[in-house]
């Protein structure tokens, strides 16, 4: 198995231990990092420090994706399979799209269900296709904005033209 592979599955692991037992993703990994048996390697710590700083985007993205499934429904191993998926498809510049989603699908291929490579696979090529609309840099709110980036001077808040991050991928949003 390749090094990043390797790393991948590390950082896979260290994700689902987080959810799992309910502690915060960058704490675990700086304890397993200074006491874990298993190394961490730089680039497992680099896709878990990614997939955390980007988390609610990167569940948000998710959840716009999925068909007939909510993100808390789904096995915990693929919810954190797209997890990683989604961060080195959107976020890792150097990992080309097609090794982040097949590797995404090997990892499902080896710790999950039968239905779930091409669960996987079917999720990341539609945010694949995606991709060239989505804001993955949302722009800080100004000082007349609320938090859900509506303007707070009166303008129409239903006019998400320029205030929404994912114009595109919203039009999947199953909450809708």
């Amino acid at each position: 198995m390749a090094a990043r592979s390797k790393a991948r599955k590390r950082a896979l692991d260290i994700l689902f231990e987080s959810e799992q037992r309910g502690l915060p993703t960058l704490e675990l990994l700086s304890e397993r990092q200074s006491v874990g048996e298993q190394p961490v390697p730089p680039y497992a710590a680099d896709l878990v420090r990614g997939v955390a700083s980007h988390s609610e985007r990167i569940d948000a993205l998710i959840s716009w994706n999925l068909v007939d499934w909510t993100l808390e429904r789904m096995p915990a191993v693929d919810r954190n399979v797209l997890r990683l998926g989604v961060y080195e498809l959107l976020w890792a510049d150097d990992v080309p799209d097609g090794v982040a989603i097949s590797e995404a699908v090997a990892l499902a291929e080896d710790l999950s269900t039968d239905a779930s490579p091409s669960f996987v696979n079917g999720v990341l090529s539609r945010l694949k296709a995606e991709k060239p609309t989505l804001d993955l840099d949302p722009k800080p709110l100004s000082d007349d904005e609320d938090l859900d980036g509506s303007d707070l001077d009166g303008a129409d808040p239903d006019d998400t033209s320029l205030d929404d991050p994912a114009p595109a991928a919203k039009a999947h949003d199953p909450r809708a």
